[in-house]
């Protein structure tokens, strides 16, 4: 089961292209400036299935899939069961934005879900290094990371890609 506040459905502000975002609740990171700051509640939104939440995703053959909150991280278990699904059932990337960093993530009960995902934006948001301009991050400080190669090369390897928006 997870907790969700909301699964909006192609959107495009939350990673490349169209994409199937699951909102979480619960954030402990409470950051100034959130731009989400109703999602910090543990007990906000509804529980639903991984079969219900696989079944909003599949229905959508052309957009990938995306983990925010909230923090997903929070809720690893539930989200790595998720994950294994979609991998298992579609080649859809999925994407995670996390107030966590990538090296405390390989070394805790979060290892899980973070072997599941295509990319990491990590890092909490401050409010003081805000930009505008930034692609898919708040805050200069986040990192989007190649969360695959940088578990094979055992150390952070940032996400490129040509795109135009």
């Amino acid at each position: 089961m997870i907790r969700v506040l909301d699964i909006l459905e192609d959107t495009m502000v939350d990673g490349p292209g169209f994409r199937t975002s699951i909102y979480c609740a619960g954030c402990n990171h409470k950051c100034p400036g959130c731009h989400n700051p109703q999602s910090w509640a543990f007990d906000g939104g509804h529980e639903m299935t991984t079969q219900q939440i696989l079944k909003i995703i599949m229905d959508d053959p052309f957009a990938n899939v995306t983990f925010s909150g909230g923090d997903p991280m929070y809720q690893a278990a539930g989200f790595a069961e998720l994950a294994r699904a979609i991998h298992e059932h579609t080649n859809k990337d999925i994407w995670c934005y996390t107030g966590f960093q990538f090296e405390s993530l390989i070394q805790s009960d979060q290892l899980e879900l973070l072997e599941q995902l295509d990319v990491l934006v990590d890092g909490p948001f401050i409010e003081r290094l805000k930009d505008p301009d930034l692609l898919f991050c708040g805050s200069s400080n986040q990192r989007i990371i190649d969360v695959q190669a940088s578990l094979y090369q055992g150390k952070v390897v940032l996400w490129r890609e040509n795109i135009s928006i």
